[in-house]
């Protein structure tokens, strides 16, 4: 067992007043949950004497750490339990736990297959017996695979026009934007260059290792993480920022990689920011300029994800969709969609997810959008299939909005 990484998740700073217990979604739906006070703080004071105190309730943990977010006293409530589960759990991880993890290995497979895997997929037969043989719940949707990459799409089609920029940043596109919806990499491409910005990716990016944390296999999000923060440190060095779209991949590059992993990312943090929090920040300081389409009108609805709610960003998006002409916004109640990557696909796990994202379905309901602005996947995965309703990373809806030639051209002044 690795040496334990607590002492910056301050747990005896815990005053026992329990609010983390009043926002934490699985609690209120889960009988089996201890709560993030006992599982937290609370659990860390026996684990410290003797690890047979672990509780193998831990894992119904979502980590969305809005126990975080709610902490008076700033204890790393959810990093405390994730430790905890590195540190003392004692189950290998399931074949399906590593299927869903190890997107570097099923994204290749699945995309070059796509139809079939989409197809297949999609059959109530093949959904029935993956659920009673590896635990993937037949009700729940299973996000589709693109049969060509984002990165193929980006080497044939946009590489060589990067260099004409003056400003150059680096974007790490994860998983998602690779594999799954290539068009959100399209459209941060668009989107990036029209503001005057070249892209560059970089080659044999990981994935940032969320999922492969979620479910215990740390050795391989380790090697990922060590391998990204060389990635980093050479566009930190090349004098790129490094931007994503991803809130998750966000949160994890910047806090659990040292916090969970003990990968020490002090040299670049600073140089990694969310793509609505980088564009924010340019628009309003003047360094780009917007130029927005005549008679664009859209009616949206604003979710914010607990990973974005953690890292305070989520107001950095409202106020930049805010300036776009035509676009009537309405933010939705505070809650979570239930998801919480992998977490919603496993069986044991289904109901629960449901029950939490259930006020999120209904706030989405009685908004009436026509889509739901989130710059979460997975939400937008829960979201989806839960309501009809689609759903838009904030940067398509700028691809959308803006009138990009004239964009383009306004920063080439």
């Amino acid at each position: 067992m690795q040496e334990r990484n607590i002492s910056a998740k301050n747990f005896e700073q815990c005053q026992k007043c329990s609010v983390c217990e009043t926002v934490c979604p699985v609690m209120a739906n889960n009988p089996d949950y201890p709560g993030p006070k006992r599982s937290g703080p609370d659990g860390e004071r026996y684990r410290l004497k003797n690890g047979i105190f672990f509780e193998d309730s831990l894992k119904y943990c979502l980590n969305c750490k809005r126990c975080e977010v709610a902490c008076p006293s700033g204890v790393r409530i959810a990093d405390l339990i994730q430790q905890a589960r590195i540190d003392y759990g004692r189950h290998t991880p399931k074949l399906r736990d590593t299927m869903l993890a190890s997107t570097d290995q099923m994204g290749p497979l699945a995309s070059t297959f796509a139809p079939v895997v989409n197809l297949a997929l999609g059959l109530g037969p093949v959904k029935g017996l993956l659920d009673a043989t590896i635990g993937l719940d037949h009700r729940r949707t299973m996000p589709k695979y693109a049969s060509k990459t984002f990165v193929n799409w980006f080497r044939k089609h946009a590489a060589d026009k990067q260099d004409a920029f003056q400003r150059h940043i680096t974007y790490f596109h994860g998983c998602y934007a690779n594999y799954n919806y290539p068009q959100l990499g399209k459209d941060f491409v668009t989107v990036m260059n029209a503001f005057g910005y070249g892209v560059h990716i970089m080659h044999g990016e990981r994935c940032c290792g969320v999922a492969k944390i979620a479910n215990g296999l740390i050795p391989a999000a380790t090697r990922d993480a060590a391998v990204n923060m060389k990635l980093f440190r050479k566009s930190v060095e090349e004098g790129r920022e490094i931007v994503t779209v991803s809130t998750t991949c966000t949160l994890t590059l910047l806090e659990e990689y040292p916090e969970l992993l003990q990968v020490d990312n002090s040299d670049v943090k600073s140089h990694i920011s969310l793509a609505e929090q980088f564009l924010y920040k340019a628009l309003e300081s003047g360094e780009i300029k917007a130029v927005w389409k005549e008679g664009y009108k859209a009616k949206a609805a604003y979710h914010c994800p607990c990973h974005q709610k953690r890292l305070g960003l989520g107001i950095l998006t409202t106020e930049l969709l805010g300036m776009i002409p035509g676009l009537e916004l309405t933010e939705l109640a505070d809650s979570c969609c239930g998801i919480a990557g992998t977490y919603g696909f496993k069986k044991e796990n289904y109901k629960v997810s449901q029950l939490i994202g259930r006020p999120l379905f209904d706030s989405i309901a009685a908004a009436a959008p026509e889509f739901v602005a989130c710059e979460c996947e997975t939400c937008k995965w829960q979201i989806e299939m839960s309501t009809g309703v689609p759903v838009k990373n904030p940067i398509s809806i700028l691809a959308e909005a803006l009138d990009l030639e004239k964009t383009a051209e306004a920063n080439r002044q």
